[in-house]
């Protein structure tokens, strides 16, 4: 005859069980934390405009309050500012849990091809939690769709995404110039990727 104490012992060891089967049977992706980090000098609407198309492909974004543009970056001999001291700075007001875009309407630079200041529309930590992308070298008609090409491009960086061959891709290197139209999506290569990261990509 079995004891109540056995009985009891039996009951948690199910439920345990059954809890356990269902964890794995649920389990959902885990979800990126993003967040837009604008700096005082990028116009509300590429702003707006920008939140709204990551919003389409990672979903909810939240938007920080803009910040000046930090001196400690500032190329005074040619009025840039360095991306990667950008980067160092953004990453020090970021917690570990969130993946920051920062946004500028400012000449960005970064060492690159043996030049000591190569301008770039943007960079981020591959892999990391924070990147920047500027609307400077972009065209004037349609800024703002560029800006949002740059800044899903570093965003894939921080997740561990390298340069892409692929014309159409999101990921594709720039080589120094602005390929940004000829973009239409992530490839099935890197869209497969980023799904197992978290990224919704509606």
């Amino acid at each position: 005859m079995r004891t109540a104490l056995s009985i009891r012992f039996s009951c948690i060891f199910i439920g345990l069980l059954i809890t356990g089967l269902n964890g794995c049977q649920y389990e959902s992706k885990p979800k990126l934390r993003v967040e837009i980090q604008p700096f005082d000098d990028i116009p509300e609407a590429y702003l707006k405009s920008v939140h709204k198309a990551l919003e389409k492909v990672v979903g909810p974004i939240h938007i920080r309050k803009p910040i000046p543009l930090p001196k400690t970056a500032l190329n005074h001999h040619k009025k840039r500012y360095r991306a990667d001291s950008m980067l160092k700075y953004l990453k020090q007001i970021n917690n570990t849990s969130t993946f920051l875009i920062g946004l500028t309407a400012s000449d960005i630079s970064t060492t690159k091809n043996g030049i000591q200041d190569w301008g770039v529309m943007g960079l981020g930590y591959c892999p990391g939690s924070v990147c920047v992308a500027s609307s400077y070298r972009l065209k004037n008609t349609n800024k703002a769709a560029q800006l949002f090409k740059v800044a899903i491009h570093e965003l894939g960086h921080t997740q561990g995404l390298p340069h892409c061959k692929e014309k159409t891709c999101f990921m594709r290197d720039a080589n120094g110039k602005n390929p940004t139209d000829e973009e239409t999506a992530f490839c099935e290569a890197c869209k497969k990727y980023l799904l197992k990261r978290g990224l919704k990509l509606n």
